[in-house]
């Protein structure tokens, strides 16, 4: 079994992706058809979606948020935020993914780059912050609006959209002496580079999934296997 050692000054980066979730039930981000959860992309998750028909974007992400307050952190979340009780402030993760499940797990040191599925914000960018909504919508008339009349639309990165926290996601892969990559397949960008910056600063780099991802070469160790069966014992700290 490889073990990943994690030294005194080690700094740890972790980038989760939706392979980890999937192992609690979530879908991942489209199935082989195309679709995602029965719907084109183009129609639920980008801006000209929202334009043009704001009661099915909420309605697909109230279906997300019922199945995301649906499942239950695995052993790989729960690894994860174990990892962090030991680290401390030597310990950051940033996470593709808009579930709760790591917060759930005991993750506090964390970004959301694609946004939050329990959050919304206002559609009109007036600066306010996002505020905290978990509800499943069945109309368009029971979304809130913000104070400044705007729609409130879900608090997610559309596709097209700039990912969040990028400064901050920055300087702690700058920060990096080991960078864990879990369950995501290396093709989205800006993610997909971060193993580049890393290994530009000296890190090692590690990834763990069922299958290698599309950038693999760029990782000094690719350990194959499910996050929930891998993570738990995989760092000697």
């Amino acid at each position: 079994m490889t073990r990943i050692s994690v030294g005194s000054e080690d700094r740890v980066f972790v980038l989760t992706g939706a392979g980890i979730s999937a192992e609690s039930g979530l879908p991942t981000f489209r199935a082989s058809d195309g679709l995602w959860e029965g719907h084109r992309i183009e129609d639920v998750c980008t801006p000209e979606a929202w334009q043009r028909n704001p009661a099915l974007v909420w309605e697909f992400y109230s279906a997300r948020r019922a199945a995301g307050a649906a499942a239950q952190p695995n052993p790989a979340h729960i690894g994860l935020a174990t990892l962090e009780s030991r680290l401390g402030d030597r310990f950051f993760l940033c996470t593709q993914n808009v579930d709760d499940l790591h917060e759930r797990a005991g993750s506090v040191r964390l970004v959301h780059m694609h946004g939050e599925l329990a959050k919304a914000r206002c559609s009109w960018e007036c600066g306010k912050a996002p505020v905290e909504d978990c509800k499943v919508y069945t109309s368009l008339d029971e979304v809130s609006r913000c104070s400044c009349g705007g729609r409130l639309r879900p608090h997610i990165v559309f596709f097209g959209e700039i990912p969040l926290e990028m400064g901050r996601i920055k300087k702690e892969i700058r920060n990096a002496t080991l960078m864990v990559v879990v369950g995501t397949s290396g093709s989205v960008y800006p993610a997909a580079n971060f193993v580049h910056w890393a290994r530009e600063g000296g890190a090692r780099t590690v990834y763990v999934g069922p299958e290698p991802p599309l950038n693999a070469s760029a990782f000094t160790h690719v350990v194959e296997g499910k996050a929930g069966e891998v993570l738990p014992g995989l760092f000697v700290v």
